[in-house]
């Protein structure tokens, strides 16, 4: 099994965005010190909620501060971005970091980012598996061209190729944000693990596992490889000496940060949306996640495992909004929990 931490670099009420992207460095740099296999990164646009608008920059720095550390990002809203830039970045990072670099990428949402940076909702509506191909091609050949809806070029070099890296020759790990059945089968009929969210229970996500199985067979995948695809499974972790403690730290502080970060989304169309409500959204994340003693919090994994097959975990550990919990709760992850884990 291998535990990660998830980042947003949120920015709780009453906290500036200075102190939220120092709180995020820092969540990384104790990730590696207590043993943790990985730190996932957000990315967010013009609200709160996160303070990272790029995931793949502060990757780069994370890379360059840890050693032993895998850094994924979790994910690369690609509808904002074009996937060549976004592939020559991963090739950049997976090859200077001797392969710790994961590239999570996902749809995102309707947000006015897609008004900002000029690729329009129907990107994010129906660009999104024509932008992952083509990010695909771009970290797997040695020339690419296109000529499709959305892209066209004439064949030029990848520069740097993946594919030459003293790593095995191999690329990045790609992983996808998967939320609709739609984007299930996009990812499995490529083969590509998935990162499932924070708000799925253990029987939905073994669902949806299970539909990816089908999906990748159907499409003529290799066993082996859809046998061992590496799933990663979204959560919060939240560790005290007693089970009502850790509940109540998230308690007191995360509907806060929900209630400011949500609200301040802006749809691209002005669409109407509805907000989950922060306090009950908070208290489903408690019920579903490894949130108690560190007993507790190891019997949650190992279930959620044995449910799902799920064997990777990026858990949320700065729900707590403060710099020195968050520090205290990865080392007790580390030392508390994984010991139990195995």
């Amino acid at each position: 099994m291998r535990v990660g931490s998830f980042v947003l670099a949120a920015q709780f009420p009453g906290q500036g965005q200075g102190e939220a992207l120092h709180r995020a460095v820092r969540a990384a740099e104790v990730s590696e010190e207590s043993g943790l296999d990985s730190v996932w990164l957000a990315e967010h646009h013009f609200v709160p909620y996160g303070t990272c608008p790029s995931a793949v920059t502060l990757a780069a720095l994370l890379l360059g501060r840890t050693r032993t550390l895998r850094v994924g990002t979790a994910v690369s809203v690609l509808p904002t971005v074009h996937p060549v830039a976004l592939g020559e970045q991963a090739a950049l990072l997976h090859i200077t970091s001797g392969g710790r670099f994961s590239l999570g990428v996902g749809r995102g949402g309707p947000w006015v980012d897609l008004e900002v940076f000029g690729t329009g909702i129907e990107a994010y509506e129906r660009g999104f598996p024509e932008s992952l191909d083509l990010l695909l091609r771009w970290l797997t050949q040695s020339r690419v061209d296109a000529d499709s809806r959305r892209f066209r070029f004439r064949a030029v070099d990848v520069v740097p190729q993946p594919s030459q890296a003293l790593i095995g020759g191999i690329g990045p790990e790609v992983v996808v944000a998967c939320t609709s059945p739609g984007t299930v089968r996009l990812a499995a009929e490529r083969g590509l693990p998935m990162l499932l969210g924070m708000h799925v229970d253990d029987e939905e996500k073994a669902a949806m596992i299970e539909l990816w199985r089908s999906h990748a067979h159907e499409s003529g995948r290799d066993p082996d490889e859809v046998r061992d695809a590496a799933h990663v499974s979204a959560g919060v972790v939240q560790i005290a000496d007693r089970g009502p403690e850790a509940s109540a730290a998230l308690l007191k502080a995360m509907p806060g940060w929900l209630r400011q970060g949500l609200a301040a989304h802006v749809t691209v169309d002005d669409r109407a949306r509805t907000m989950r409500d922060p306090v009950a959204y908070t208290e489903l994340l408690c019920s579903l996640h490894p949130v108690g003693t560190p007993q507790q919090c190891a019997d949650s994994l190992a279930a959620t495992a044995e449910r799902t097959g799920v064997t990777r975990f990026a858990l949320l550990v700065e729900g707590s909004g403060e710099l020195v919990a968050t520090e205290e709760n990865i080392r007790r992850l580390g030392a508390e929990v994984l010991p139990q884990l195995g």
